[in-house]
């Protein structure tokens, strides 16, 4: 009978076929992807009916040989989806295409295997299976839990149907993505005119004669990768510019070969007769049983009620952002004034400019200052090492042990845009490890963004949105590497979606705090410490612009909850988007474009019905943060608890538990307003 080892534990021809770490990603080809997703496959296929077939195994080795199965198809997948964010020439997205509807349907298959189905079933009805607790009774429920999600009870008609559907649906997601990027990749414009560009930083500017340069074109080149975007908007002096930026930006994937507009009714329509055919209500129904909100009912109510705590605030906002159009001479307030007005007004009132901070935030001596706050806090040591196997040059790889010197696992870090990389910052789980046979099996991770790069004569300096940013992602990257859960199904970032966000948006706190800004906010050139006065109009911009910008973040999730609850298929996707964001802005002029055709995380990503989840997490680790303003920022018994409560814990247990082991007590719901937007309201209005 084969066991699990028998399909490339080592070294072999195929690169992705090796089993050993880190990735050999230097060695991976296109041609490698079709050869090693078949072998994979047929070796798992015959692997689940042997072990359906051996009815005298015990239950737990029947489960543990399932989760084997699917470990090693992720091992060999994984690296392909990644280099399709990454490193998406042309030739490796046609061979992750032709790979990736195998791939769906054998995980749809897997959970419609009824032999498996049965057995599982059996022994949790065994007095075997009665006794287990803790992880490995968890993990028996939610895997059979995730058999019947999957349809295992359907007949065999409904199976057939149901993976077809999950087929297509992934299908339209890679095409959706596909298109932003090469949308966003196709677009530059050439600006000849210094007048044209006047307004924008040093760095944007250096940045964009170095791009047109490389193009062989003299004069200044304005892309749509975030850092060009984010210059233009909010630095340029020239409106007709921001204008045609702004429509550029939202106008992708709004027509030609390219239009994102004809996917979007056929996924929202899919995901609902996925959750029809699963006896779901609607698709929220389904997606968030799993989520500590539940059901799209409460998600609802959630939204609903900051909605309602936020609008005074919006409101203000907005009526600080038109006074000021007015005062600009710009008339009525449009949306690609917005960020120009922003900036405007925080110089203005906190006399702060963002790209004046740059200076103090070189990359390399944030990313410095922030494994030294993990040292601290959690005990971890963080190292950059030496590894040529990477995708490109511009790739660190860094290695994290605990205090025991222990091998916990090892990242890669891709800060900058290109042509090939898809838009955002992400974190990605390339293997999860954590304690197994005795030992400890190493975890490897991917954290990556869109940063502001070096240029001929400057270093990577970023804004403190970027730093936020960075802390973010190495969130992710924490939870995933710093876990010690035995079953790596149960363990990392495989929790519910509304907690996935605790650990990364926690993080962006210490970007605000003094203690922890000494450790790396200073001047790349002198080396002087970030000034205290600097330190505190920070500190007290911190809310301004607050309520525009929750808003604008339950505008998104009210979007995406409604698109999957309640969009008839008869009116069209672009207009309901429109209306359903009317609310949430200040006018008409705000909904004529919007971003559907390019939001990629409800179509391209895992937020469909979910993109909540960041106000929901957000809620819980503001008020989680309490504890270590209450007990020191740098304390290391803090930092520690947190490691032993949520970071090291995975879904070992439900997480209102973890929060309560944490804090002592069940959340407080008024936690984000009070931090993001204040107790009252022009200092005379409680809340």
């Amino acid at each position: 009978m084969g066991g699990e080892g028998d399909q490339g534990d080592t070294v072999t021809g195929n690169p992705l076929l090796d089993r050993s770490f880190p990735v050999p990603f230097d060695r991976i080809v296109p041609g490698d992807v079709a050869p090693a997703v078949e072998e994979t496959l047929q070796w798992a296929r015959r692997r689940l009916d042997e072990l359906a077939e051996d009815r005298d195994a015990p239950g737990d080795a029947t489960l543990a040989g399932l989760d084997a199965v699917a470990r090693k198809v992720a091992r060999t997948w994984a690296p392909v989806s990644h280099l399709a964010n990454v490193a998406a020439t042309p030739e490796l997205r046609e061979a992750h295409a032709a790979a990736l509807p195998d791939v769906v349907r054998f995980g749809s298959r897997l959970f419609h295997h009824e032999g498996l189905y049965r057995l599982l079933q059996s022994f949790a009805s065994s007095p075997e299976g009665a006794a287990l607790v803790g992880l490995p009774r968890r993990h028996l429920e939610k895997t059979l839990r995730e058999f019947r999600r999957a349809g295992a009870d359907l007949p065999r008609d409904g199976k057939t149907a149901l993976e077809e559907m999950q087929v297509e649906l992934s299908d339209l997601g890679r095409r959706f993505e596909e298109n932003l990027l090469e949308e966003t990749a196709a677009y530059g414009k050439l600006v000849a005119e210094r007048s044209t560009v006047d307004g924008l930083p040093d760095t944007a500017l250096e940045r964009a004669s170095q791009l047109a340069g490389a193009r062989g074109l003299e004069g200044w080149l304005i892309t749509l990768d975030m850092p060009s975007v984010e210059a233009v908007l909010k630095h340029a002096t020239d409106r007709t510019l921001r204008q045609e930026v702004h429509a550029a930006y939202l106008d992708r994937c709004t027509g030609g070969e390219r239009d994102n507009r004809s996917l979007i009714p056929r996924m929202l329509e899919l995901r609902r007769r996925i959750a029809s055919l699963l006896e779901y209500d609607d698709f929220p129904g389904y997606r968030l049983e799993t989520a500590m909100a539940g059901s799209g009912g409460r998600v609802r109510a959630f939204l609903d009620d900051l909605t309602v705590a936020t609008r005074p605030f919006y409101e203000r906002d907005a009526i600080d952002l038109e006074r000021c159009a007015r005062r600009f001479g710009l008339g009525a307030l449009a949306p690609w004034d917005v960020s120009f007005l922003m900036e405007k007004l925080r110089k203005e009132r906190f006399d702060l400019d963002d790209e004046a901070l740059r200076p103090w935030f070189p990359l390399d001596q944030v990313q410095s200052g922030l494994l030294e706050i993990a040292s601290r806090l959690f005990g971890l040591s963080v190292a950059q090492v030496d590894n040529p196997a990477v995708w490109h040059p511009d790739v660190g790889y860094f290695e994290v042990r605990d205090e025991t010197g222990l091998h916990l696992g090892s990242f890669y870090a891709d800060w900058f845009p290109r042509d090939t990389k898809r838009q955002g910052a992400w974190m990605d789980a390339l293997i999860a490890g954590g304690p197994r046979n005795g030992g400890f099996e190493r975890h490897l991770a991917f954290i990556g963004g869109n940063f502001t790069p070096p240029t001929a004569s400057r270093p990577s300096l970023l804004t403190h949105r970027e730093v936020r940013t960075l802390f973010h992602e190495f969130g992710h990257l924490l939870h995933h590497v710093a876990s010690r859960v035995e079953i790596p199904e149960r363990g990392g970032t495989n929790v519910a979606w509304d907690w996935v966000e605790v650990p990364s948006q926690i993080m962006e706190n210490w970007t605000w705090r003094r203690e922890a800004l000494d450790l790396f906010a200073r001047h790349h050139e002198t080396g002087t410490p970030l000034p205290a006065e600097t330190l505190e109009r920070l500190v007290a911009a911190r809310r301004f612009m607050g309520g525009w910008s929750q808003m604008r973040q339950l505008s998104l999730a009210n979007l995406d909850l409604e698109l999957h609850r309640s969009w008839d298929a008869e009116t069209p996707v672009m207009e309901y988007a429109a209306a359903t964001l009317r609310p949430f802005v200040p006018s008409d002029s705000f909904v004529q474009r919007h971003l559907l055709p390019s939001f990629a995380h409800l179509f391209g990503g895992g937020y469909a019905s979910a993109y909540y989840s960041y106000l929901w997490s957000e809620t819980l680790e503001a008020d989680a943060f309490s504890r270590f303003e209450d007990e020191g920022v740098l304390n290391p018994a803090t930092g520690r608890a947190f490691l032993e409560a949520v970071l090291s814990q995975g879904d070992r247990r439900d997480p209102n538990e973890l929060f309560r082991e944490f804090m002592g007590r069940d959340p407080n719901e008024g936690a984000l307003i009070r931090r993001n937007l204040g107790t009252t309201l022009n200092g005379d209005i409680p809340l």
